[in-house]
């Protein structure tokens, strides 16, 4: 099972490290465009994909027999490493290329917002700007945007795939 989380998470967190490695590029080299939710969301579920395929494979090893939480475990592991890819992937664009990402992405943010929302928007934005001033916080919001929903989404992958 090891070998599985170890292999299915590598490749999951390269995807997603591939696409954001460009977003973040295209982001850096085109300052006035914003980047579509939907690549970001993209990112994840191409990274999601090789949780499925972790369970699958570790099903079929199993001569099709695969209790819930070993699914779950397998799943969260596969996640688990993905994100930490991810996440040192990140730190390296971060630091060594886009030091100045929180400016650039609070600008974007605070033009799209409604008038009636910009206050509450600044405040929020604010909060993450503290939060990126330390690599602990850096790592930590890295982590929240691919960890937790993947969690959920491993528990539903082990629920739809465990088989007896």
């Amino acid at each position: 099972m090891n070998k599985i989380i170890l292999k299915y998470g590598i490749f999951g967190g390269m995807a997603a490290s591939l696409v954001m490695s460009c977003i973040a590029l295209y982001m850096k080299s085109n300052p006035e465009e914003t980047v579509n939710m939907f690549i970001g969301m993209f990112t994840m579920i191409l990274a999601y994909t090789f949780i499925v395929l972790g369970i699958i494979k570790l099903r079929n090893e199993n001569n099709g027999i695969l209790p819930f939480g070993k699914a779950f475990l397998c799943g969260v592991g596969i996640v688990f490493i993905a994100a930490t890819i991810y996440v040192l992937t990140w730190l390296i664009i971060y630091y060594n290329f886009f030091p100045n990402f929180m400016d650039h992405y609070s600008d974007l943010a605070l033009k799209e917002t409604p008038p009636e929302e910009l206050v509450a928007k600044k405040a929020e934005l604010e909060a993450y700007k503290d939060m990126y001033k330390t690599p602990i916080g850096v790592i930590l919001l890295t982590y929240m945007e691919m960890f937790p929903i993947g969690v959920i989404f491993s528990l539903i992958c082990a629920l739809i795939l465990k088989k007896k």
